[in-house]
Formats: C-alpha cells, sequence, structure tokens
C-alpha cells in the first residue's frame, strides 16, 4: 500500500523560510517522478514544483512564481522527498500536498499523478 506522509508546514512570516518533507512507503522515490502541488481556497491545485526519476537524470521544474525560492530534492537512502522554501510570500499560503507518478512534459499536470498525500498547511503572514 503507498502512503505518501507530508510534514513540515506551519505558519511563518513574509521573508521566512520551511521545508516540507514527504515520507513514502509502498514505493520508491527515485523510481517515480515526484512533486509538490499547493492549493489554496478557492483556487486550483497547482503543481509547485517536479523532480525526475533517477534512471531519466534527475532534472527539476519549477512554476514561475517559485524559481530561485523554492527547490525540490530527495534523500534516497531515507525514501523522503523535500521542498525547501526560502523568501515565503502571502501569496505562497496554501496546503501543500506531495504527489508520485509519471510526468515529463513542459507543465506539472495533477492528472499525471496517481498517488497523493493528505498535505500540509503553509501560512505566510505579512
Amino acid at each position: 500500500q503507498v502512503q505518501l506522509v507530508e510534514s513540515g508546514g506551519g505558519s511563518v512570516q513574509a521573508g521566512g523560510s520551511l521545508r516540507l518533507s514527504c515520507a513514502a512507503s509502498g514505493l520508491t522515490v527515485t523510481r517515480y517522478v515526484m512533486a509538490w502541488f499547493r492549493q489554496a481556497p478557492g483556487k486550483a491545485r497547482e503543481g509547485v514544483a517536479r523532480i525526475r526519476t533517477v534512471p531519466t537524470g534527475g532534472r527539476t521544474r519549477y512554476t514561475d512564481s517559485v524559481k530561485g525560492r523554492f527547490i525540490i530534492s530527495r534523500d534516497n537512502a531515507r525514501n523522503t522527498l523535500y521542498l525547501q522554501m526560502d523568501s515565503l510570500k502571502p501569496e505562497d499560503t496554501a496546503m501543500y500536498y506531495c504527489a508520485a507518478g509519471q510526468s515529463y512534459g513542459a507543465s506539472i499536470p495533477a492528472g499525471d499523478f496517481t498517488h497523493w498525500g493528505q498535505g500540509t498547511q503553509v501560512t505566510v503572514s505579512s
């Protein structure tokens, strides 16, 4: 049974940092395309960052609004995905979800991902 369990969310002031973690079981993070999504109230779920499988080079992709501020990475030994978020802005406030699937296009569509975590809340105050 696949489980993705996010942690690390919280409340911070603008300009602060958080590191989200996603502990995976039932799948190996190196063999799946892994991603972080977020969803703010009243808005569609948005792909934030993606990291490709190790055999395909592990290339990363970010949505424009987080480029230069967020970094997606994984710890293969811990089978865990991370999202380092720096210079946080109030517009980053959302529920953040970890996902696993197969996605290689120019965007990060939710439909490409088959396994999802329950989410962790990030709130950034101005």
